[in-house]
């Protein structure tokens, strides 16, 4: 028999854990590494998972095939993991976007037909858009951004619905983020099918969705898993590739941008300096508790402006965490995190007993606040992300690798996905 090709994945985020998962299903010998000493990367627990403290709160939806798929192969199935809801854009009086069950572009029209507190002008005229985004493919020019494409919708609908899906689907405010790229993501929740555009809400931890179960999985399949080990060099070896001296013949980089590039520039400095040039935005969460609250869904919108920080807010014990336990997402949240913790959480309780004092049952108390300082990157119009191959045998995974989503769970699996088949041909 031929030998097992030897594939070193460098990095355990959720595209290092697909690319490895998939390698071991082509029967190669895995070796997985990372510096951190819990796997996940910026999908990843932040403490104890009883606590119910993720390091960011992260969602799907139904279009997410290939992360639905790579945790079914783990053994992690879809009822178990995600509260499954027909997409639901509302706030906390009950105002908003509304899909129900059935086929997504359908829904979506009967929604904006239904949406309560908008006039009829503001309902055709959205309408009227997202046809013509329609039959143009959802596409546009590469140089467009989301606020260029809204241009001339009415500002409640450009306020109370695109800015807001501008915002958790790319992490970017709709005056520079990408109109390619949010096509994009509207096109897969809209076409995708029956359920594509489905919330997909974790029902777990984060770790407990997909790193542990993968962690098991590769080590049940014999791949060796070395945590808390931050890789210091890669090498070429004539016609295989040496990580930190050990050989392989093929090489997964799935690290951070920032490690990335520092590990290939001695291979290839041009491919380090497209991303050295990535620039990041900011996602912080605040966790606090009220107990016995019980929101009237599991995500509600917040109306966010420049003294009140959060786009949404998610009622955790509705997904399996404590009573009372509120998670509250700034996106795009820069000003924030230079403004400190204390503001930050002083203004977001101000904002929370404002917005949501009917259902709230006790005080709001903080617990914790967590700044992800590079939680995405900058999505901007024609942005040039790095590519996949850098060398014969050196390919790299992560959700900035050149590809058409943003910077999510579903970009970084597919990336992974894509790398591993890359590494083996």
């Amino acid at each position: 028999m031929a030998a097992r090709r030897r594939v070193a994945v460098v990095g355990a985020g959720w595209a290092g854990l697909a690319a490895a998962i998939e390698c071991v299903a082509a029967a190669a010998d895995v070796t997985l590494l990372d510096m951190a000493p819990i796997p996940g990367g910026r999908a990843r627990d932040a403490g104890a998972p009883e606590d119910g403290f993720d390091n960011g709160q992260h969602i799907c939806i139904g279009a997410y095939a290939e992360t639905l798929r790579v945790l079914r192969s783990v053994g992690v199935a879809e009822a178990d993991a995600f509260l499954r809801l027909p997409l639901c854009l509302a706030d906390a009086t009950g105002a908003g976007l509304r899909l129900k069950a059935g086929p997504a572009r359908l829904a979506f029209a009967r929604a904006v037909l239904t949406r309560r507190g908008w006039s009829w002008r503001e309902r055709i005229a959205l309408l009227t858009r997202a046809g013509a985004w329609a039959r143009n493919g959802f596409s546009c020019d590469a140089g467009s951004t989301v606020a260029q494409l809204a241009a001339g919708l009415p500002p409640r609908v450009r306020m109370e619905l695109i800015e807001p899906l501008c915002v958790a689907a790319l992490n970017t405010p709709a005056s520079a983020a990408s109109g390619a790229v949010f096509l994009r993501v509207l096109r897969d929740a809209l076409t995708s099918g029956t359920g594509a555009s489905d919330l997909l809400l974790p029902r777990k931890s984060l770790g407990a969705l997909l790193p542990l179960p993968a962690l098991s999985h590769l080590e049940r399949r014999g791949a060796t898993v070395q945590l808390a080990h931050r890789v210091q060099r890669i090498e070429a070896t004539g016609a295989h590739w040496s990580v930190d001296d050990m050989p392989f013949d093929r090489v997964v980089l799935a690290s951070s941008a920032v490690e990335a590039a520092r590990l290939v520039a001695p291979i290839d400095a041009s491919w380090s300096a497209r991303a050295r040039a990535l620039r990041y935005e900011p996602i912080v969460t605040v966790y606090a508790r009220c107990a016995g609250t019980r929101l009237p869904e599991p995500m509600l919108l917040l109306h966010a402006d420049a003294d009140r920080p959060a786009q949404f807010v998610f009622d955790r014990s509705r997904l399996g965490g404590p009573d009372g336990l509120l998670a509250f997402v700034v996106s795009d949240a820069a000003v924030w995190v230079e403004r400190g913790v204390a503001d930050t959480e002083r203004a977001v309780l101000a904002q929370a007993q404002a917005a949501l004092d009917e259902h709230l049952r006790a005080p709001i108390v903080p617990l914790r606040t967590i700044h992800e300082k590079r939680a995405t990157f900058r999505c901007t119009p024609g942005l040039d992300r790095p590519g996949m191959r850098v060398a014969a045998g050196l390919v790299v995974a992560g959700d900035y690798v050149d590809g058409p989503y943003p910077a999510t769970l579903e970009g970084a699996v597919r990336s992974g996905v894509a790398a591993a088949h890359a590494a083996l041909a």
